[in-house]
């Protein structure tokens, strides 16, 4: 019974700060958004060096060796070079540190480091995921109407996030990927499709009212495609961690991990969004 009560208090206690973090965070990526490409920009390269960060860390826990300040620095720049140079400039930072991250493990394997190679594949992996996807971000926001599409495909993936929570948490009975993330539920998950649909919709049809080119179709259908996708990125991010029995890439936000952990399915979002938006308009 005093079990079920600690277990009662922690859960309530984790919830309050869950709330507690998004009441500080949220309106602060939300002004800087609105603000323009470069404070957008500015704040997508904090989120990206801390990801980065912890994605490195995760992978020392595991006894490999990638560079961390290779993997912060190239996924920064690949950030800033979508919004100075756009999608070529991005490429050149890309394949630069390509060559510099082979250049660097192997000098490492003549040291001794007998994983470089795959510390290679993982430094190279870091980048690629953390800097090239997020640098979606910036392209969506550079969209003509662009803050608002990229609030879509946000407020799309987390629809889908809390209606599969909510909705899991009540009905959720059929596991989705047992080894992957235990407490996923195929309820949960289609629920979360449902609730980012209408509301997402619902959102759109508003924004109709002055922005003639955000339609309700345009909600629906993005609500429906991040919300069946984003999910994975989420996926993608337990699977990387599992093998080393971590649960959150760190505790740097209250209630919701680290950096990692929060942008997992948002960094799919970003990438849908900015197809999606091409596509519809």
């Amino acid at each position: 019974m005093a079990v079920g009560r600690a277990a009662t208090r922690w859960k309530a206690a984790t919830l309050v700060k869950r709330v507690l973090s998004i009441v500080v965070i949220l309106p602060i990526v939300i002004l800087a958004v609105w603000l323009g490409t470069w404070t957008t920009t500015l704040l997508v390269a904090f989120f990206t060096g801390m990801a980065a960060w912890e994605y490195a860390d995760l992978f020392k826990s595991g006894k490999y060796q990638p560079n961390t300040v290779l993997i912060v620095a190239g996924s920064i720049l690949l950030v800033f070079a979508r919004q100075i140079a756009a999608f070529p400039g991005s490429s050149l930072v890309l394949v630069t540190f390509i060559m510099v991250l082979m250049i660097y493990h192997t000098f490492a394997y003549q040291r001794g480091v007998e994983t470089a190679a795959v510390d290679f594949a993982i430094s190279l992996a870091g980048v690629a995921y953390l800097g090239w996807m997020m640098g979606y971000f910036i392209s969506l926001r550079g969209l003509e109407n662009g803050f608002y599409w990229i609030a879509l495909a946000f407020l799309a993936s987390m629809f889908s996030d809390m209606g599969a929570f909510l909705i899991g948490r009540k009905i959720g009975r059929t596991k989705m990927m047992t080894r992957v993330s235990p407490n996923k539920s195929w309820e949960g998950y289609i629920g979360g499709v449902v609730v980012a649909i209408l509301l997402t919709g619902l959102i759109a049809w508003g924004v109709h009212q002055f922005i003639p080119a955000v339609t309700l179709q345009a909600g629906l259908v993005m609500g429906l495609v991040v919300s069946v996708l984003a999910p994975l990125g989420d996926f993608g991010e337990s699977m990387l961690k599992r093998p080393f029995g971590i649960k959150d890439s760190s505790d740097r936000i209250p209630g919701h991990g680290g950096f990692l952990d929060r942008i997992d399915a948002f960094l799919w979002a970003a990438v849908i969004g900015y197809y999606l938006t091409l596509i519809l308009t």
